[in-house]
Parts: C-alpha cells; structure tokens; sequence
C-alpha cells in the first residue's frame, strides 16, 4: 500500500511517500512543494494544490497522512498552515483517498516511542525505520514521512 505523508505548510509543504508491504516500509521519494513570499496567498496555495495533484496521479496512494495543528505559539502562522491543510484535505476528497489525521505528539510515540521526542530524534528514526543512508532532508519531509510512517503503523 503506497501512503502519502504531509507536513502542510503555505512556504513548505513537506511530503513523504511510502510503500507499505507487510511488515517492511520502504521509502519511494519525499521533498518538498516550495511557493515564494513575491506570490499571493491565492497563488500559493493553488501550486500546492497543483504540484500535490502530480504527486498523488503519479504515485497513486491510498491513504493520506497529514500532521493536524494541535499547538501553535504563532496565530499567522496557525491560519496560513490551517489554509494549505484545507487545500491539501480538498484535493484527498476530490481524489476519493482516505485522510487520516495525526497530531505530532501521535507521529513522535508512533515513530520513536516517545510523544515528546525531538525532532532529531524523530528523524534518526525515520532514517532507521526506512532504511535510509542519511537523515532526509530538509525537516519538513523528514516530518512528511514520518507522517506516513505513523498511519502505517495505525493501519490493522
């Protein structure tokens, strides 16, 4: 089963896609859906949503995971992230593929155990757990795939 992790963002959009056969989870590819300050917040948000209709046509998932906005210290930056996870949520239902909603204190104990491991520690895990040579970069698609990994391990 392919899954489609997110770390919604209207800057960075992070994103990790994974295979899930079995036990074994296999990374397919991450990076990140990058738009620019010299674009309207409209803009923006329409090349999130054009650049994840590629990804998800490409690769095909089946399921979704996005990171929910538990805690934020920043209310601009809460209703900017809140407005490309509605883009995001759009373009799942439209595609007819399962969201599945996780708060980072979920994707932490799901990857390392531990709900209030930081972020290195996140992504040392995701580095292990994918079998991967190095950390991937940058941290936004680090946290997409750990995403991903959290709803792998959800699914019975």
């Amino acid at each position: 089963m392919i899954i489609l992790g997110i770390d919604p963002g209207t800057a960075i959009t992070g994103y990790g896609i994974i295979e899930k056969n079995g036990d074994i989870l296999k990374m397919i590819k991450y990076g990140c859906i990058k738009t620019t300050k010299d674009h309207s917040s409209a803009e923006r948000l329409y090349q999130i949503d054009q650049q994840l209709t590629k990804l998800i046509r490409q690769y095909k998932p089946k399921q979704v995971a996005i990171e929910d906005i538990f805690f934020f210290k920043n209310l601009k930056t809460a209703i900017k992230v809140s407005q490309a996870r509605g883009v995001i949520l759009a373009q799942a239902a439209r595609m007819k593929i399962p969201v599945f909603e996780y708060t980072p204190l979920q994707i932490k104990q799901a990857v390392t155990g531990y709900g209030r491991a930081d972020k290195s520690q996140v992504q040392k895990m995701v580095k292990l757990i994918l079998s991967l040579k190095e950390i991937p970069k940058p941290d936004d698609a680090a946290d997409a795939l750990a995403a991903a990994i959290c709803c792998a391990h959800s699914i019975r």
